[in-house]
């Protein structure tokens, strides 16, 4: 069970989620069709992530809240295609909410997650529904009802939980 997560923990689920997300960029270059099916959502999104995962590599974070800041600031700087500035924008908001926090509960990681979407909604000129937002906010949404249904949760379960949330809405997508 794991009720908080550090800088560490941060890190290793972005090196993680990099690798994830490079495994399946094809899958994602397929599955985008908004605006245009112009084919390289996930190769955008492999870059964008992997600068920053190269980054978690190279130096230890000491809090949650210096890997979120660690990952932000790579991000911007390796932000590629609509797909990776989107993703930068979230994580930036992210890291403005983690900021100070030495560790993160699942409810600080749910309110981070909900300024993460404030945050890409509001860079996105025209957002529109059934794209990366709509399962942005889906994910956002459970963790913030698993948190005031459950607050005792760990963050195996607000995972399990949003990934659940994030797929079902994908499957609503366009």
């Amino acid at each position: 069970m794991i009720a908080t997560i550090d800088g560490a923990s941060f890190q290793r689920m972005v090196i993680h989620g990099a690798a994830s997300i490079n495994a399946q960029k094809q899958s994602i270059n397929e599955l985008n069709v908004f605006p245009v099916p112009d084919g390289d959502t996930g190769t955008n999104m492999s870059l964008t992530i992997g600068t920053s995962a190269a980054e978690m590599k190279k130096k230890a974070a000491k809090s949650v809240g210096q890997a979120a800041s660690m990952h932000a600031s790579a991000l911007l700087r390796g932000a590629r295609g609509n797909s990776g500035v989107i993703l930068s924008v979230f994580f930036r908001s992210v890291a403005r909410t983690l900021k100070e926090k030495e560790t993160a509960t699942i409810a600080d990681f749910a309110q981070a997650m909900d300024a993460g979407v404030k945050g890409a909604y509001q860079a996105v000129m025209n957002p529109t529904e059934g794209t990366i937002l709509s399962v942005m906010r889906a994910a956002s949404e459970c963790a913030a009802q698993l948190v005031e249904l459950a607050p005792d949760q760990d963050f195996e379960t607000l995972f399990v939980a949003i990934i659940t949330a994030a797929d079902a809405a994908l499957d609503k997508t366009p």
